[in-house]
């Protein structure tokens, strides 16, 4: 199996992750990660295709906003809330507070 791509933290750029974000389905994620924060590509509550979310899901990781872990046939989606926080700090915090409002 290959190794997924997350970019190291040095070179988490702040116009990719807006780009990211941009999507309301990956930003819909990415609440649902500050929720819980180990959740299984199939827990997410969504409505979109399983390609689709595959597609979302990759854009936040290769973004650097989630970190996704394998374990067997499962894949496991974190926020990467240390590393944006230490690269963008409050970023993270501000962007949650203000999707909260929806």
């Amino acid at each position: 199996m290959r190794e997924l791509y997350h970019p190291p933290r040095s070179k988490l750029s702040l116009p990719a992750i807006l780009h990211a974000l941009s999507d309301p389905t990956r930003l819909d994620i990415v609440r649902q990660l500050a929720q819980t924060p180990d959740l299984s590509m199939g827990g997410c509550d969504t409505t979109v295709a399983k390609s689709t979310m595959s597609h979302h899901f990759k854009t936040l990781r290769e973004a650097g906003v989630t970190r996704t872990r394998i374990d067997g046939v499962q894949r496991f989606i974190s926020l990467r809330k240390d590393d944006l926080d230490a690269r963008f700090p409050g970023f993270l915090d501000a962007l949650l507070r203000v999707a909260g409002d929806k």
